[in-house]
């Protein structure tokens, strides 16, 4: 389970530009959700993931992970239990290195290197049976240096490497947002697939409303750091596409756009 108690998180502080997204934000998502989360810009979707993951600080309140207080908690050390990819697929491997090498960190991720060898032969053959998972061929490339590859093919691996360890949670940052509407698909159905196999709890914040609808078993949409719509189980199932343009067109008219 994960829990944000009372969150409080402003920006600017003490500038004529102060600003307050966060003011007492309460979230509680339980083991094996997986959450979709929508929201228009500024709505403190990014944030809220930044903030699970460590990567910015709050200024009032608690994170909880599985009943341990994580708030003070280094962002590095969060990720022993957390995976996170990001829209950029250029941010989840590293483009120098080869597939291999890539493999190699992901799956000594926590781990002391000492003076062995980074790269063990033993594991080759895994690497290469969990590449073909994908099925974009890349089991018979590991040898190429992950800068020549397409974005899609960048996003696949850096979902596979972020899920190679055991990990508690799966933080998806529009992951989707950069590729083109086929690539998308096919990493939003390997999303699926790896959150299923390994039972993760996820968290995925995407401007897709469509895959907002299709996927996961809990919806969520945020607005002005607050949640305005939260749907889960059969709720969640039942709501359309049309229903969360509906919630969107009032709050532009509240808004005055």
């Amino acid at each position: 389970m994960l829990e944000l108690k009372g969150i409080d998180k402003y920006y600017n502080i003490g500038t004529i530009n102060e600003m307050c997204l966060f003011d007492g934000f309460d979230l509680t998502i339980d083991d094996g959700q997986f959450v979709s989360v929508v929201g228009s810009n500024g709505s403190g979707k990014t944030s809220m993931l930044n903030i699970i993951c460590g990567s910015i600080d709050t200024d009032g309140g608690r994170i909880v992970m599985n009943g341990q207080d994580i708030t003070n908690k280094k962002e590095f050390k969060r990720y022993d239990d957390i995976g996170r990819v990001y829209q950029d697929p250029s941010m989840g491997t590293c483009p120098a290195m080869t597939i291999l090498e890539n493999m190699a960190i992901a799956d000594n991720k926590g781990k002391s290197y000492n003076l062995r060898l980074g790269i063990q032969k033993s594991r080759i053959d895994y690497y290469k049976e969990l590449l073909s998972r994908l099925n974009l061929g890349l089991e018979d490339k590991l040898h190429v240096k992950v800068g020549a590859l397409s974005g899609g093919q960048r996003q696949a691996m850096s979902l596979l490497m972020a899920t190679m360890t055991p990990i508690k949670f799966l933080i998806l940052d529009e992951h989707t947002a950069a590729l083109d509407p086929k690539t998308a698909d096919i990493i939003m159905e390997l999303t699926d697939a790896v959150v299923k196999e390994k039972k993760l709890t996820t968290v995925m914040v995407t401007h897709n409303l469509r895959y907002a609808v299709e996927y996961g078993n809990r919806l969520i949409m945020m607005h002005k750091g607050n949640i305005v719509l939260d749907k889960a189980g059969n709720e969640k199932k039942n709501i359309k596409v049309d229903d969360i343009l509906d919630i969107f067109n009032e709050i532009s008219i509240e808004c005055g756009n």
